[in-house]
């Protein structure tokens, strides 16, 4: 499988290894979402890894090419895994083990905590470099989560940035040494796991209630991918 679960105590680690760029296809999708699903939503705390050198590459490039009705439904059911990342209960942790991009820095960007290693790797949206639209609902949480200073650089120009300065956009948080990554995560993960249950939950809502609502409302009017 392409998405795994384990625990650590009350951190429940999910982690992505399809054992090339860990695209986003259906499959995939599919199988973190249910990975998801099991996952409490009443304690502790989630941790997203990746594989050495690469968070994610995005959605899967072959099955948007395929056919616009593919490449629709892949889109929605993305989205809707980045909503659900996004609103979940539980805080969340990120630990970039490399690059991320397009839906992989989008990612980053649903999750509370996100940490990245130092090395020669890039986050960023490249999508308006490739032909391609950024939508709504990515639209939406990439404002949420992005520094305005940044929001033009990193949506309109697709400027892409190394691990050391994507914390001033909004990518990353923190950085550390590769060999310190899953250490400093787990942590972070685990100090977030005592935060309080429904208290958390309930700001997490408050907070996010606007554009959770905006992200779901563009969800529902997308259409084929051209």
């Amino acid at each position: 499988m392409t998405v795994t679960l384990r625990s650590d105590g009350d951190v429940s680690i999910i982690q992505m290894d399809d054992g090339k760029v860990n695209v986003f296809s259906p499959d995939m999708i599919k199988n973190f979402s249910e990975i998801l699903d099991q996952v409490p939503s009443d304690k502790g705390s989630v941790l997203i890894a990746g594989r050495e050198g690469m968070f994610s590459a995005g959605f899967d490039l072959k099955v948007m090419m395929s056919s616009p009705e593919n490449a629709a439904e892949m889109v929605k059911s993305g989205f809707n895994l980045l909503l659900k990342i996004f609103t979940f209960p539980r805080p969340i942790v990120a630990a970039c083990s490399g690059h991320a991009i397009a839906l992989g820095a989008f990612l980053l960007c649903s999750c509370d905590h996100r940490i990245g290693i130092k090395g020669d790797f890039k986050i960023g949206a490249n999508e308006l470099r490739n032909n391609m639209i950024i939508p709504t609902p990515i639209l939406e949480l990439a404002k949420f989560k992005l520094t305005k200073p940044h929001k033009q650089r990193a949506l309109l120009n697709a400027e892409m940035y190394s691990i050391e300065d994507a914390i001033a956009p909004g990518y990353l948080d923190e950085v550390t040494e590769h060999e310190k990554l899953m250490e400093l995560a787990l942590a972070k993960a685990k100090d977030l796991a005592t935060l309080a249950h429904p208290q958390y939950q309930q700001t997490k809502k408050l907070d996010q209630e606007d554009v959770a609502a905006k992200i779901s409302a563009g969800i529902d009017t997308l259409g084929a991918i051209n």
